[in-house]
């Protein structure tokens, strides 16, 4: 989906609004490779404050290897299989393996990084299904150097002097990935069973816990390596399973003789259970047409090569390849508003000037061609029981998740109010649809302009929807779950208003431009 900018929605942006704002110019990958990048810039100033003692020499060499090895091997794998290379992807698994092997000049520790490096390239390639890793690469990588033997890794990002980086830079990854919750999970199973085991070995709790989390590779792990979008199932309690497990493996201590405990094995175990209960591999769509849905929003239809499994209200993730790339990288989320039963998969997304080069690439499309999905997720989704209450509160272009609900049936029987906000009448996408779905519609324009027939208008629409307001619309807002749909400052303003006005569960979907 695509933001729009509506008027006064609510109070002033908060710091958590701004902060998605931000946080949101960046693709997930694009913000996790300047991340890793910023930490071994510090790392590197460690060493030349006398903090590390690997030698400045032997690090930079470490760091080239590891980048260049990695993006060139992918580059080649790439050449070879006919595909387009990400190399934010392969500069990212390098900056990985860089903090998970020894800085070493020693021959066999340098063939021991030089393979995990062409090893994780090679496993995207080799050891996928359908066009999607099944295992995270750095992981794979550094589990399969292990058994030759040539060397282990030893994950030295776990050191006390990079905790001053290393726990912001992670916080903000998992807040900008949605993650923060699954992180938690993981990190009270792991950190409680290494306290535990410390305790027993005479360690006071509080020097057991700062153990667990300042010299293991718990916080590094589960930042970058165990929340990793394309290795997850789609589902939130899915994800809190996996980390409750993945937790366990990671700290229990075992040795099967050939397989003893390590990150990686636990990682590679949770990969593997997350590929087997997800969407398993990219999804070929051949565009099947476009139709304008108002002056500045268009809807994309595509024809995928096999079925997909996917709920109302969730997303998919397009690669979108463009020649001349923008700091966003090639992949996009768009909610589906399509149902799961139809033959083909849409989105609406809002096409107005200035264009970014993700929507020129859609914009440009020909019936007939074909892009890849490469991901389904998300959890905007309808209670289960059909006679739970909802009130869906959509800002612009953010009615797009509601629309899967409609064509799915899941709210014909539903009592479901629509609070939707628009800049004017001729701004409200899928009128049609909303008119036949039967949903009561409410509807706040910002010009004051009339809303469609058989929508119901509220006024005043240049000032706040604050609280009072919201509770006056839907008296029985504290018996209804709410979701809520549109950009991150609309989002978090009508999160806010929602809440103050009684509502007790709040779901919300927030998206950046792109």
């Amino acid at each position: 989906m695509s933001p729009v900018e509506t008027p006064k929605a609510g109070p002033a942006p908060s710091v958590a609004g701004r902060l998605d704002t931000a946080l949101g110019r960046f693709t997930m990958y694009r913000f996790v490779l300047l991340v890793l990048a910023v930490l071994a810039m510090y790392s590197l100033v460690l060493e030349v404050l006398g903090w590390l003692t690997f030698g400045i020499p032997e690090m930079l060499a470490h760091l080239a290897l590891c980048l260049g090895l990695t993006y060139a091997s992918n580059l080649a794998l790439a050449a070879l299989f006919r595909v387009r290379q990400h190399s934010e992807s392969s500069l990212i698994t390098g900056l990985l393996l860089y903090f998970l092997f020894w800085p070493s000049f020693q021959g066999m520790d340098v063939a021991g990084v030089a393979l995990a490096c062409l090893l994780a390239s090679a496993s995207k390639y080799a050891l996928a299904w359908r066009g999607r890793h099944i295992f995270n690469p750095a992981a794979l990588g550094a589990f399969a150097v292990a058994l030759t033997g040539l060397n282990v890794a030893t994950w030295w990002a776990a050191t006390p002097a990079m905790l001053w980086l290393l726990i912001p830079g992670v916080l903000l990854v998992l807040y900008r990935t949605r993650k923060v919750l699954m992180a938690t999970v993981f990190t009270l199973v792991a950190t409680s069973i290494i306290t535990v085991e410390l305790l027993r070995a005479g360690m006071t709790a509080g020097m057991g816990v700062y153990q667990a989390l300042a010299q293991r590779p718990v916080l590094f792990f589960v930042g970058f390596m165990l929340t990793e979008p394309l290795t997850l199932p789609p589902r939130r309690w899915q994800q809190l399973v996996l980390a409750a497990v993945v937790g366990v493996v990671f700290a229990v201590p075992y040795n099967l003789g050939f397989l003893a405990n390590s990150p990686e094995a636990a990682l590679l175990l949770g990969n593997l259970l997350a590929f087997l209960v997800g969407q398993r591999g990219g999804v070929k769509l051949r565009f099947a047409g476009r139709r304008k849905l108002t002056p500045s929003t268009t809807e994309f239809s595509f024809e995928p090569a096999r079925p997909v499994r996917f709920l109302p209200g969730q997303y998919m993730e397009l690669d979108l390849p463009h020649a001349v790339s923008d700091r966003k990288g090639r992949r996009r989320v768009f909610s589906m508003t399509s149902a799961p039963t139809e033959g083909l998969v849409k989105f609406g997304v809002r096409t107005a000037e200035p264009l970014s080069a993700a929507k020129k690439v859609l914009l440009a499309l020909k019936p007939g061609d074909e892009l890849t999905a490469t991901s389904v997720g998300g959890d905007f989704v309808l209670p289960r029981d059909p006679h739970r209450p909802v009130l869906l509160i959509a800002a612009g272009i953010g009615i797009t998740p509601f629309l899967s609900h409609l064509a799915s049936g899941g709210l014909r029987e539903r009592d479901a109010v629509l609070l939707l906000l628009a800049r004017s009448a001729e701004e409200i996408a899928y009128v049609e649809e909303l008119r036949a779905s039967g949903v009561r519609v409410l509807v706040r324009l910002a010009d004051g302009s009339e809303p469609p027939q058989d929508f119901t208008a509220i006024s005043g629409g240049g000032s706040r929807l604050d609280a009072d307001r919201l509770k006056s619309l839907v008296p029985n807002i504290n018996d209804r779950e709410v979701y809520i749909s549109g950009s991150p400052a609309s989002v978090a303003s009508l999160r806010r208003a929602a809440r103050a006005a009684g509502a007790r569960r709040v779901h919300v979907d927030s998206f950046s431009g792109y």
